[in-house]
Formats: structure tokens, C-alpha cells, sequence
């Protein structure tokens, strides 16, 4: 058995005394791990960082073992990250949202929106949207896609403004009046195909309404709940925000 794909680097593990157990999230493998001998090395301890896009081949007698990676780095880009803290909070969450899909199932889009989100977390506020999408697309992968298109009680498709925490569908702004108090905030970004730049506010209640779906729909059934770079990326990504907008 043997294929070759990029991926990213989602994380090592030591195994013996110079090889390493490398876990990828690869374009057309999914997320897949394999053995990397003299992966502890100077000279591939560079390359595989968490973050950095790799080309693997993958060989194995049987399409079950574990099976020994040859890796070549693509882009090295976590190096240049690692003074920006809402980026190294961010290269972890990534990994930990990848790590919510099953080993070695197929998810093609993946690859590419994780790349995106890394070329762009100079910038704290968009950074900050992609990851909110980002986790919107997690969800959709593992079944529980959100349903933003449309006024869960009247059908309407413009002015829509709310989330109903019970079954993650819109709710419009005179529909869910009554009960807005009770609802998750809609940012436009999330329900429409043409928005303007996200605002600070919208980004923040982009996360509120993932984050909530997430927790409620795949950690706690799992019996987990959010590692702390999660927090920490938001934190730092709002942060930055008004940092930047300070300086504007």
C-alpha cells in the first residue's frame, strides 16, 4: 500500500529514541497518522510542527498498519507565527477542531480552509472570522450543520438576526423579538453570501454561536469540552481587534 498527499501537521509524538509518530490532516486521506523515523531529528524537528504544510508518502503492507511516512516540508510558515500569541492559540485550535473527525475518513475541504485561516492570522479580525467559519464547517462535516438560510418559524429569508439555541436554525428579527433574550446573536457573515468586513461584535458573537453548538452537539456527548487554546485564541483575536482598530 502506498499513496502520497500535503498535509498538515496536527501533531508529534516520540516513539523510541529517534522516530516520532506524525498525525496529518491530509487533502485526500483525511486524518491520518504514520511514523516518521529519525522524526526527532534537527533536521526534521523543523518540519514537523504543528502547522506547517508537509508532502507525505505513506507505505504500509496493509491499509490498517500504521505504516512509515517520508515527509518533505512545503511551507514552513509556524516559525514566522510563533511571536503573534492569537496565532500559536490558533494553530492549536485548528488542530484540535481537525482532530473531531474520524481517523483516515476522507474530508477534502479541509486542508484548504485551514491554509486559508493560516495565511490570514496576521490579521486578528479576519483570522478571527475564518475560524468561526471554520468551526461552522466542523459541525456541517460531522452531521450537525446549522440551518442559517431561512426563519426557523415563519420562513422568511431577509432580516434574520437570531439562533435558536434548541435547534440551531434562524429566527428572524420580528419572529424572535418575544424571545430574544433567549437567543444566540446571528452575525450576518454566518447567513448571507455578500457581507461587509465582520465587525469586532460580529466576530464575538460568531464564536458564541459555534462555540455553543460545538460544546452542546459533539464535546459534551463525548465527554469533553474545549481545550484552553480555544478560549485563549478568542481572547487574543478580540484583543488584537481593537488593538488594531485603536490604531486606525
Amino acid at each position: 500500500m502506498q499513496w502520497t498527499d500535503e498535509g498538515i501537521v496536527l501533531g508529534v509524538k516520540r516513539h523510541g529514541e529517534a522516530s516520532a509518530i506524525l498525525e496529518l490532516m491530509t487533502r485526500e486521506h483525511g486524518r491520518h497518522l504514520g511514523l516518521v523515523r529519525g522524526g526527532t531529528g534537527r533536521a526534521m524537528r523543523p518540519v514537523l510542527q504543528t502547522g506547517n504544510l508537509v508532502n507525505a508518502v505513506w507505505r504500509a503492507r496493509l491499509d490498517q498498519h500504521l505504516g512509515l511516512y517520508v515527509i518533505e516540508g512545503l511551507n514552513l510558515r509556524v516559525g514566522s507565527l510563533l511571536s503573534q500569541s492569537h496565532a500559536v492559540y490558533g494553530v492549536t485550535h485548528l488542530a484540535a477542531l481537525c482532530r473531531l473527525l474520524p481517523e483516515r475518513d476522507p474530508h477534502p475541504t479541509i486542508v484548504p480552509m485551514v491554509e486559508t485561516i493560516l495565511d490570514h492570522i496576521g490579521d486578528a479580525t479576519v483570522a478571527g472570522a475564518l475560524m468561526v467559519q471554520f468551526e461552522m464547517h466542523i459541525l456541517s462535516e460531522l452531521g450537525f450543520g446549522l440551518e442559517l438560510d431561512r426563519c426557523a418559524s415563519t420562513g422568511a429569508l431577509e432580516d434574520l438576526v437570531y439562533v435558536s439555541p434548541r435547534s440551531g436554525r434562524a429566527v428572524s428579527r420580528a419572529a424572535g423579538e418575544p424571545w430574544r433574550d433567549k437567543l444566540l446573536r446571528l452575525p450576518a457573515f454566518l447567513s448571507e453570501v455578500e457581507t461587509p468586513e465582520p465587525s469586532l461584535q460580529d466576530v464575538a458573537d460568531g464564536f458564541a454561536v459555534t462555540g455553543y453548538f460545538l460544546l452542546q452537539r459533539v464535546l459534551e456527548p463525548r465527554g469533553e469540552s474545549f481545550a484552553e487554546a480555544r478560549e485563549s485564541f478568542v481572547a487574543a483575536t478580540l484583543a488584537g481587534a481593537r488593538r488594531a482598530a485603536g490604531a486606525d
